[in-house]
């Protein structure tokens, strides 16, 4: 194969997807006032609402087109956890207590087997994230959905003084990258893309493991960072990340300032799986997936090493004037 994927080229512009957005945004301008107030701006990685001596903090996400793999691997006993990860841990990205769920399933039509697994994979997550899953609905919609689609909103809580946006941020705090547990729950449509184009099928033996599949592989769930609770009781965190869509550039939501990034985590192996098969370039990897960090925290150096050990990471880099960079790498 010659020719280079992108995740564009697959279907998903970031760059136009992020256009779209602020204009929907735009129209969104009502605000309340006293108990339920915003306390932050749309664009942040989960909005906060006042609420006496707490915030109250919202999140709402998907699983996304990872849902096809799980379909075509007629296992969907982990999808439920990738759709409670991607609410909760943004969440953590600002420093709240993740405490209840709403769940909701759009299907073409009820199958005992599929939801039975899907509520499984729920109450890991929930378990994981040491909250309660309140309610939810389920949609039958044969005209507008294809199979399934799950998604959810997550409500947690912080104390007002212990909000972390990101404004604490200075130059010279250093950044503690967290290991993720694979893909998560971002980039699939280019990972399908990929998959079609290969000699490859999902049911076939994973060429670095081939005890697995490849489609077991991609279905690993997103890791729940739970842990970042702790470090924020013992270090003084800046600010914080969970890097999802768009890769690195999802560092822009939390400061202004730059990111060298000198000593990256190493990508598991699927990532190189993925960039091979498709001729995926470095910075178009970097720019779509996490590529081996989930989570990204940062802080004084005083308290770099504490937070590792805690969230069993390292030291990545360090925040520097502008820019984001990867080793040499440049990501814009």
């Amino acid at each position: 194969m010659t020719e280079k994927m992108t995740y564009a080229q697959s279907g998903v512009d970031i760059h136009l997807e992020e256009k779209a957005i602020k204009a929907l945004a735009a129209g969104i301008t009502y605000k309340r006032t006293g108990l339920g107030a915003p306390l932050t701006d749309i664009g942040h990685y989960a909005g906060l609402i006042e609420f006496g001596e707490y915030a109250l903090g919202l999140a709402t996400d998907g699983v996304g087109s990872k849902v096809l793999i799980a379909n075509e691997m007629q296992r969907w006993n982990t999808v439920g956890i990738d759709c409670i990860a991607m609410n909760v841990n943004d969440l953590l990205a600002i420093g709240a207590e993740p405490l209840s769920f709403v769940d909701y399933l759009a299907i073409a039509k009820p199958d005992e087997e599929q939801m039975a697994q899907i509520g499984e994979g729920l109450q890991r997550g929930a378990q994981l994230s040491r909250m309660t899953i309140v309610g939810g609905e389920t949609a039958t919609l044969p005209e507008i959905v294809n199979g399934f689609d799950l998604a959810g909103t997550c409500l947690g809580a912080v104390k007002k003084d212990s909000i972390i946006t990101g404004e604490n941020i200075t130059k010279g705090d250093v950044l503690v990258g967290v290991p993720s547990s694979g893909i998560h729950s971002n980039g699939y449509t280019l990972v399908r893309k990929i998959m079609e184009r290969s000699s490859y099928d999902y049911h076939d033996p994973f060429p670095n493991n081939p005890e697995t599949t490849i489609g077991d592989e991609l279905l690993i769930p997103t890791r729940i960072y739970i842990e970042i609770l702790d470090v924020i009781q013992k270090c003084d965190v800046h600010g914080l990340a969970h890097i999802t869509g768009s890769g690195l550039l999802k560092l822009r939501r939390i400061t202004d300032l730059g990111f060298d990034i000198h000593s990256p985590l190493e990508p598991q192996p699927i990532f190189k799986f993925l960039q091979e098969e498709g001729n995926v370039d470095d910075l178009e990897m970097y720019k779509t997936f996490n590529m081996g960090m989930g989570f990204l925290i940062v802080l004084p150096e005083k308290d770099a090493a504490r937070a590792a050990e805690i969230a069993g990471g390292r030291i990545v880099g360090e925040i520097v004037d502008s820019g984001i960079k990867v080793g040499d790498m440049e990501i814009v």
